[in-house]
């Protein structure tokens, strides 16, 4: 038994290096581009003397550019975390914070604090999306138990009550002022136009610390991928983990919701192309991640050029290839 699965097992590690290589030699190259695009084309040897901190152009590149890619990819692989997380945990791989109506509640607090329901502070628009964020996990997760949690109907509960905060997201903005509707609805489309490193001190510690808890974890999340009676016989608290890991996945999505606004269908979609990427039978952590600040990062790239020079929310390039994904994956489903 042990000679045969030696070479599955090799080959496995093998798929699993190369696919983390290539994976981060695509990040590197995207990250290059996009350093290089702007409103002022700049040449690659021109972007790694800014890097250097020579050079007329190193406040461009440090200062404006920099804090951009570094989002993209921080966020693109918080939230394909977040997805992975829940779709390990539902078994399901339309199981996404987006589906579940989790980044539609993010949006519902941030939306409660732009419109002056309550008194703006510093932090509290982060805190609001998270609060609400996880409400609205927790009132899907109450509603699918029925002795013990059915993952069918979690799915289900999750789109009706993503379905019904769109609407209330909706009724907010239109019963607000102009001006603070407007900027509501350009905020909704997901964006990371305009950030800067302050913007970005406070969500990068949180998503650090988050990722440290997921790595601490993945071994009882591998474990639990198995099969409940196998997880619960080599002794993992099934009930701990799942609370423990959905609110560390709420808290990931509700940290870059409230950064930069709801981005669509790269939770859905980056855990199971990382999983068909590295070949692996579950959906693993570190191929989720990792597709997902490279497609995030692409979109983003996408979206400056598209309309160049007018840069477009991200948020609209992601669900238009989260539109196509969806598509496919019902397709194959069905099949």
């Amino acid at each position: 038994m042990v000679l045969r699965r030696g070479p599955v097992s090799i080959r496995f590690r093998r798929r699993t290096v190369y696919g983390t290589l290539v994976l981060l030699a695509i990040a590197a190259g995207l990250s290059v581009l996009a350093l290089c695009q702007g409103a002022v084309w700049l040449s690659p040897a021109q972007v790694l003397t800014a890097l250097s901190g020579r050079g007329g152009t190193s406040v461009v590149v440090l200062e404006w550019r920099l804090p951009r890619v570094v989002a993209a990819l921080v966020f693109g692989a918080a939230l394909a975390l977040a997805g992975a997380v829940i779709q390990n945990l539902t078994r399901n791989p339309l199981g996404s914070p987006d589906v579940l109506g989790i980044e539609a509640g993010s949006y519902t607090g941030a939306l409660i604090v732009m419109t002056g329901v309550i008194a703006e502070v510093p932090g509290l628009l982060t805190g609001m999306a998270m609060l609400c964020g996880m409400l609205a996990a927790g009132v899907v997760y109450a509603l699918s138990l029925k002795s013990g949690i059915d993952r069918t109907r979690l799915v289900v509960i999750g789109i009706a009550v993503n379905a019904m905060l769109v609407a209330l997201n909706a009724w907010i903005v239109l019963r607000a002022e102009l001006e603070v509707a407007i900027a509501a609805t350009g905020w909704s489309a997901g964006s990371l136009n305009g950030l800067g490193w302050d913007d970005l001190q406070i969500p990068l510690i949180v998503v650090g610390a988050l990722v440290l808890l997921f790595t601490a974890l993945s071994g009882q999340l591998n474990q639990a991928t198995v099969g409940d009676e196998v997880a619960v016989a080599t002794g993992v608290r099934l009930g701990r983990l799942r609370l423990v890991t959905v609110l560390a996945a709420v808290a990931c999505s509700a940290t870059v919701t409230a950064v930069t606004g709801p981005i669509v269908f790269i939770a859905l979609a980056a855990p199971q192309i990382g999983r068909r990427l590295f070949a692996t039978s579950g959906v693993g952590l570190l191929p989720a991640a990792l597709t997902g600040g490279v497609l995030l990062l692409g979109a983003d790239l996408i979206a400056q050029l598209l309309l160049a020079p007018v840069a477009l929310p991200v948020g609209v390039v992601t669900t238009a290839i989260g539109g196509c994904y969806l598509l496919w994956l019902l397709l194959k489903e069905m099949r």
